[in-house]
């Protein structure tokens, strides 16, 4: 069988760089495969991906050695648009995909470019339309749609021009995990239903197998450091090497010491053969010791039967009533559209309650606005390119101080402090634009932290990030917490996050707060986990197939286990 994606010794370098980004890469992918892209962030998985769809060189500039051919074809010669005849992309921010004002606008609008007779189009749409679950939602706004039904727009949107090669650049990074779950099923139906060649570059590897894969091609440093079946690569220790977080089940069945063969299909752990490995995980787990309790302080934060609407009679939060104590570190989880982000906007200002009130430290702040409350609760958007608006690190870490008339003198000591606790000291007089995504995101943070808040409410603060960058970027919130003492709210769809740094979960779902527990408590219910948009964690399979009654306690003593191996234990 011919591949229908060939790279031979090649090699790419963009035009403003010394070295290659990719390099002596050979790789070949057969029609009807289902291939997963890994590796750490700039490890050459994007560029990879630009190469096959023809934006290198046509967007992204540079010089190339050796041959790439997809179907046959050059992609360089071919352009962006001929080879959006073969490959379609769809892309982690699906926004920025769209064109119609209406979904059907946005499925016909390949069909527009190539003037297809309008009967035919209406009659394209509608069948793509149904392979992507969307024919009731033909007449929305793509704007108004979910997460997980932007995703089926977009894959609609590419599937229109009968496409042989499907490539999804990261799309489960902001879904819910129950969309993310559906979304991969509906990838696997789709790939299967047309006889498709599907590549998928995503960091959420436990995720992303819950549907069978043919290959994963790991990547680190502009080359190709493996590239098996997935039994193959969760049995060695590729994964831990290249700074890849494995699934939570094959972590734990390592910690305990064992040896995973591919012989017992790893893969799931629904179906991999767990018998010999039951006995080894139950001596490990009873060695593990357990997490004490953190002590109880007084409450900075309550919120009293708090009520929002954007719409009369279409309520996002009803009759909300939390309590937050000083030092908490808290995760608030619940599907797309869930009023999470709604939640953190009333907390800090942007919208006023329609009923209800917020107390902080016992005084009530609903009266007051964004920037009075700014004082005390910062809140830090998903991604920095939304608060950024200084060229300049210290201008931007400063910028607050600035604004409330604080004297110079002190706003360079501020600045300067706050620099040194972010790590980004060193980098304090060059421009914002020279930092990596994950140093953009403490310059975020420092801007926030330099007026000395109380409460810190951070919006997915990891979203999109490779496991190094994810354990930087937490280890430092950690450290925030433990050492400075801000109580942290995290709004995360990752539950690896949610249980593994934080020590109680707030689930919202149908306008209210569902559950209020310890995470290992929700991540173990299976019903809650459903009803709440959530994935329990794979840690609950292992626990139930290898016999431990103590399912939470499991999960609690493996992410203790975890903390101790990389020295962010806590006392």
């Amino acid at each position: 069988m011919e591949p229908v994606i060939e790279f031979k010794d090649y090699s790419f370098r963009y035009k403003s760089q010394s070295e290659p980004t990719i390099h002596d890469v050979n790789l070949k992918i057969f029609p009807g495969e289902k291939v997963l892209f890994l590796g750490p962030s700039g490890s050459g998985k994007s560029t990879m991906a630009h190469i096959i769809n023809g934006l290198i060189p046509c967007s992204y500039q540079g010089e190339s050695k050796g041959s790439v051919r997809v179907n046959g074809k050059n992609p360089a010669e071919m352009g962006v648009f001929g080879m959006s005849k073969h490959v379609g992309t769809v892309l982690q921010d699906t926004n920025g995909q769209f064109i119609g004002l209406t979904v059907a606008e946005d499925l016909a609008f390949a069909l527009e470019n190539d003037d297809v007779p309008q009967e035919e189009m209406k009659k394209k749409v509608n069948e793509v339309a149904e392979i992507v679950d969307m024919v009731p939602f033909l007449r929305h706004s793509p704007s108004a749609l979910s997460g997980g039904q932007k995703q089926r727009v977009s894959m609609g949107g590419v599937l229109v021009d009968d496409v042989e090669i499907l490539l999804f650049d990261e799309p489960l990074a902001n879904l819910d995990p129950a969309t993310g779950k559906r979304t991969i099923v509906l990838i696997d139906e789709i790939m299967k239903e047309k006889d498709l060649t599907v590549i998928i570059i995503e960091h959420r590897l436990e995720d992303v197998l819950y549907r069978d894969v043919d290959r994963v091609v790991v990547f680190n440093d502009g080359t190709i450091v493996a590239d098996e079946k997935p039994d193959e690569i969760l049995s060695g220790d590729i994964l831990a090497e290249q700074g890849i977080r494995e699934p939570l089940y094959v972590a734990a069945i390592k910690h305990a010491g064992l040896k995973i063969k591919p012989e017992d299909r790893p893969q799931h752990i629904e179906t991999m053969n767990i018998e010999p490995y039951r006995e080894g995980v139950r001596n490990w787990i009873k060695s593990v010791r357990a997490k004490a309790p953190k002590e109880k302080k007084e409450t900075v934060l309550s919120i009293r039967n708090l009520s929002f609407a954007y719409q009369a009679d279409e309520p996002v939060l009803d009759d909300i009533s939390v309590e937050i104590t000083k030092g908490e570190m808290i995760s608030l989880v619940g599907r797309n559209g869930a009023g999470k982000s709604t939640l953190a906007s009333l907390i800090s200002g942007f919208y006023r309650p329609d009923k209800g009130e917020i107390l902080l430290n016992g005084k009530d702040i609903t009266p007051l606005s964004v920037m009075e409350r700014g004082e005390k609760i910062g809140f830090v958007m998903q991604s920095p390119g939304q608060m950024i608006s200084k060229p300049m690190i210290r201008e931007e870490v400063g910028l607050g101080l600035q604004v409330r008339k604080v004297p110079e003198a002190e706003i360079n000591r501020k600045v300067d402090e706050t620099l040194k606790i972010c790590g980004l000291y060193p980098f304090r007089n060059w421009p914002v634009s020279a930092l990596s995504f994950g140093q953009k995101k403490r310059v975020t943070i420092a801007s926030i932290l330099v007026m000395d808040p109380e409460i810190l409410i951070l919006d997915e603060p990891t979203a999109g990030q490779d496991y190094k960058r994810y354990t930087d970027i937490m280890e430092f919130i950690r450290k925030l917490n433990e050492e400075l003492g801000i109580t942290i709210i995290m709004i995360t769809h990752d539950m690896h996050l949610m249980l593994e740094y934080t020590d109680r979960t707030l689930v919202l779902t149908d306008h209210r707060i569902l559950k209020d527990d310890t995470p290992a408590n929700i991540l173990t219910n299976e019903e809650l986990s459903e009803r709440a948009f959530l994935k329990k964690t794979s840690l609950y399979d292992l626990a139930m197939r290898c016999g431990i009654e103590d399912v939470s306690g499991f999960a609690e003593r493996f992410i203790e286990f975890e903390k101790e191996m990389r020295g962010g234990k806590r006392e």
